[in-house]
């Protein structure tokens, strides 16, 4: 797709991150782009021989379509308070794992698919864990599989890798595996909010698309139909709105060279009215209530709810099952906050891996491919004004939660003091939401750093 899109004119910058929205000057609180990262800074901070400074990049309109918990667009959600404007709930997230296998001719199914719920998340049908699994048969002989987890789960010992290689156990499971190699391995974290966490859509300067929006089907566990949906959508508003009115074309960049100085900010809503009556609006209502029954009454409501909403229903029920409107700076419970103290609980006893069909989390990472410059700067940084929080609260109280929830292996503490491994990170994002009070800014590392997925 990248070639095509080249093909046709686009420009397209890999191995450059997006580290800083530009703003307006003269007051003016309109987006006119974004800056790359700085490369070529050692971890003391001071510049080395190969210091290149970050570019800008200017547009009349930047479109921010960074999956899941982007670092910009959390940033525009924010200081537009979009998700205030728009009547959002606040946004929930899963953790997803998954491998890549490849498996002997005899285990393969082409086009098996398969979803559970249950074993090992759930024991019992009021258990409030949110998640289940997915197992995919694609050609020629692989097998894509993984275990979402709801992160408002409350039980800080549960260890989202562990689970998954728990998973594989299962009888109804391992014959898939039974012969075959592991031979890639990722995380990421996704939207679970719905309907009720979308936030509005555009601001002076751009929009969001895709899962920075929150444009998934929590239930399908799919976003990327709707996620191409809204960047249709968004072309299509976008140069419908820059490309109408007088002179219209003499003001284009193409024409010009450059963006207008003198063209004021726009904000296309056009585009959110498009999207509204769009079938990705339609299908996000149907199973609106879905992630919120589960969080009421467990899988066992939650799973019959899902039934009716999905089949009968349709999403015509005259109620809503939403969160409370808001931010986290109102207060409310946030994926992080629904971690309850280590006392409450008891360590959880995983079995040891085996090599074969389970493995340890550091073995599984190098399939990852995950690569970041040692001399580096961390891009994982603790919010200053909670600073304290790893070693009085997050170790003390919640027994470090984050030891265990990483997929990476990131986090650890030597002596009661937090190490934090950056050039382990798979950029799954999950540290800055499930991190008692959120202590952690996620933010860019040097482009081209993180994971190198070849087959996931």
């Amino acid at each position: 797709l990248g070639e095509m899109a080249e093909g046709l004119g686009v420009e397209i910058y890999p191995g450059f991150a997006a580290d800083e929205v530009l703003y307006g000057g003269d007051g003016s609180t309109a987006v006119r782009g974004v800056a790359t990262k700085d490369v070529g800074i050692a971890k003391d901070g001071d510049p080395k021989e190969t210091f290149e400074r970050g570019v800008e990049l200017l547009g009349r309109q930047t479109l921010f379509a960074e999956g899941a918990r982007g670092s910009c667009s959390e940033s525009i959600i924010s200081k537009f308070k979009l998700r205030e404007k728009g009547g959002a709930a606040m946004q929930h997230y899963g953790l997803g794992i998954k491998e890549v296998w490849e498996v002997p001719e005899k285990n393969f199914k082409a086009g098996f698919v398969q979803h559970t719920l249950g074993f090992p998340l759930q024991s019992s049908v009021t258990d409030k864990v949110y998640g289940g699994s997915f197992l995919y048969h694609q050609e020629p002989n692989l097998i894509l599989c993984g275990l979402v987890v709801g992160l408002d789960y409350e039980n800080p010992y549960i260890n989202p890798y562990q689970e998954f290689q728990r998973w594989k156990t299962h009888p109804a499971i391992k014959p898939h595996f039974e012969g075959g190699a592991c031979i890639q391995y990722g995380a990421r974290v996704l939207n679970e909010g719905g309907y009720h966490s979308l936030p509005k859509l555009t601001f002076p300067g751009g929009m969001l698309l895709g899962c920075s929006a929150g444009f998934l089907n929590a239930v399908k566990i799919k976003g990327s139909h709707c996620a191409l949906k809204s960047g249709i959508v968004a072309a299509e508003s976008v140069y419908e709105a820059l490309t109408s009115g007088e002179n219209a074309e003499e003001k284009t960049v193409a024409t010009m060279g450059e963006v207008d100085p003198e063209e004021g900010p726009k904000e296309i809503t056009e585009y959110a009215n498009a999207m509204e009556k769009s079938w990705v609006y339609d299908e996000l209502k149907e199973v609106r209530n879905c992630h919120d029954a589960f969080s009421k009454w467990g899988v066992g409501g939650g799973l019959l709810y899902t039934g009716i909403a999905a089949h009968i229903t349709k999403g015509k029920e005259p109620w809503t099952l939403s969160s409370p409107v808001g931010s986290n700076s109102d207060g409310l419970k946030t994926d992080a906050k629904a971690t309850n103290p280590a006392k409450e609980f008891e360590p959880i006893d995983y079995p040891a891996p085996d090599g074969v069909l389970t493995f340890d989390l550091l073995t599984n990472l190098q399939r990852s491919g995950t690569y970041h410059e040692d001399d580096q700067p961390s891009h994982l940084k603790i919010k200053p004004d909670v600073a304290s929080v790893p070693e009085s609260i997050s170790l003390q109280v919640y027994a470090a939660p984050e030891s265990r929830f990483c997929p990476a292996a990131v986090y650890e503490y030597v002596d009661e003091k937090l190490v934090i491994n950056a050039q382990n990170c798979i950029h799954c994002k999950c540290c800055s939401i499930k991190m008692p009070h959120e202590y952690i800014q996620w933010t860019v590392p040097e482009g081209g750093g993180g994971p190198q997925y070849q087959v996931m």
